[in-house]
């Protein structure tokens, strides 16, 4: 029988405005904005999954990203106009499935991730 190697802590995502990131996915997924090392920012969500940490880097981000969150919603579009109100935008891209709808969406520094309305079955 094979063990595990670790758990699934977190993700740390580069950025030139951590707190404002930060803020952002804090509203969007519930949680709370504390400071990790100076200048960085992290999201503990009140459900207890994992962190988003919150890298300080210089440069922008350029080109698409090669990974990205997958955020259940309920309604997809109620989700756009909320994140919208939040500073972040749909890209316009939408890709329906037998088991549900995505929606890519971008947040206040342009990184992707995707909203899902699953459908009940």
């Amino acid at each position: 029988m094979t063990t595990t190697l670790g758990r699934f802590a977190g993700v740390t995502i580069d950025c030139q405005d951590p707190q404002a990131l930060a803020d952002f996915w804090s509203a969007v997924l519930g949680g709370r904005v504390v400071e990790s090392l100076p200048g960085w920012r992290r999201v503990i969500l009140t459900d207890g999954g994992p962190v988003l940490t919150f890298q300080p880097v210089p440069e922008p981000k350029v080109g698409k990203a090669r990974l990205h969150l997958d955020i259940a919603v309920a309604d997809a579009g109620e989700a756009v106009d909320r994140i919208g109100t939040l500073g972040g935008r749909w890209t316009g891209e939408r890709h329906d499935y037998p088991e549900g709808a995505v929606l890519v969406m971008a947040d206040p520094e342009s990184n992707e991730f995707c909203v899902v309305q699953y459908y009940q079955k």
